[in-house]
C-alpha cells in the first residue's frame, strides 16, 4: 500500500485509477514480506550481509517502493506540492543497505543493522495508513493510523534489542523479554533491564520519546469520540 492518500486528478480515468490501487497492493504485500522475512532472520541470527537472497529481495523492494513513488506524483494534481510533502518517503525507499555493500563501505555492525530498517520504516507507514483507511472519521482514522505507527516501532525497536542484547545481555534470555522491555519503555513506565550495547541504548531513547509523542493522542480521540457522541444524543 502506498503511503500516500491517493488524491486524483479530474482526469484520472478508470485505467489509472487501477494502476494506482494495483501498485498500493504491491506496495503492501512487500511491505509485510519484508517485515515477516527481518524478524525470521532475527530469531534465527542470520548474517544479513551474507543472505544474498534476502539482499536482492530488499533492493527489489525499494525499486518497486520508488517506482509507486512516482507513479503516484504523476497523478497528483501538484506535482511539486505533493514531491516536497513526501520526499521522506522517497528518501526511505532508497536501498541503503545494497548501496553500502555494492561500494565496500565500512560501518559498524550497528550501524548497518539500523540501515536494514529503513525500508521496513517505509512499510510501517505504508500499513499505517492502511490501518486508517478503517474509518471515515478524519480523528479516528489518524488515531488508527498512530497507533499502528508506535505499535510497528514498538515491535522493531524488540527486534533490534533481542538481536543485539541477546547472548551479551543476561537478563535478555528471550525475543519474549525483549517484547515486554520493549513495551515497557515505549509506555515510559520503563524496565529493570538495562540495555548493554549501542544498539540497546539507542532504542532505549527512542521508545519512550515515540511513547510521549503518540499517548497524547489518546486524550485527543478519547475526547472526540465522547464530544460526537453527546451531540449525537442532544439531536435524538
Amino acid at each position: 500500500m502506498s503511503t500516500q492518500v491517493i488524491h486524483q486528478s479530474p482526469g484520472t480515468g478508470n485505467g489509472s485509477r487501477y494502476l494506482l490501487k494495483t501498485f498500493n497492493m504491491i506496495v503492501l504485500v512487500l511491505s509485510v514480506t519484508l517485515i515477516v522475512w527481518i524478524s525470521v532472520d532475527t530469531f534465527n541470527r542470520v548474517n544479513f550481509l551474507e543472505n544474498h537472497a534476502y539482499m536482492t529481495f530488499q533492493f527489489w523492494v525499494c525499486v518497486v517502493f520508488i517506482i509507486d513513488f512516482f507513479v503516484e506524483m504523476h497523478y497528483a494534481p501538484d506535482k511539486s506540492r505533493y514531491f516536497w510533502h513526501r520526499l521522506l518517503f522517497l528518501l526511505l525507499s532508497i536501498p541503503y543497505l545494497n548501496i553500502i555493500n555494492q561500494m565496500d563501505i565500512h560501518l559498524s555492525h550497528d550501524a548497518l543493522y539500523f540501515v536494514r530498517f529503513i525500508p521496513l520504516a517505509r512499510g510501517a507507514l505504508a500499513l499505517s495508513i492502511v490501518m486508517s483507511y478503517l474509518s471515515s472519521n478524519a480523528v479516528t482514522s489518524l488515531f488508527i493510523s498512530y497507533l499502528s505507527i508506535m505499535i510497528l516501532i514498538a515491535y522493531f525497536c524488540s527486534l533490534i534489542f533481542y538481536q543485539r542484547e541477546a547472548g551479551v545481555n543476561p537478563q535478555v534470555n528471550s525475543y519474549w523479554t525483549a517484547l515486554w522491555w520493549s513495551a515497557m519503555n515505549m509506555s515510559t513506565v520503563g524496565c529493570d533491564i538495562s540495555p548493554m550495547t549501542i544498539s540497546g541504548k539507542i532504542v532505549a531513547v527512542i521508545l519512550p520519546v515515540t511513547g510521549m509523542i503518540i499517548f497524547p493522542l489518546f486524550t485527543v480521540y478519547l475526547t472526540d469520540y465522547v464530544t460526537r457522541h453527546m451531540h449525537k444524543d442532544k439531536k435524538q
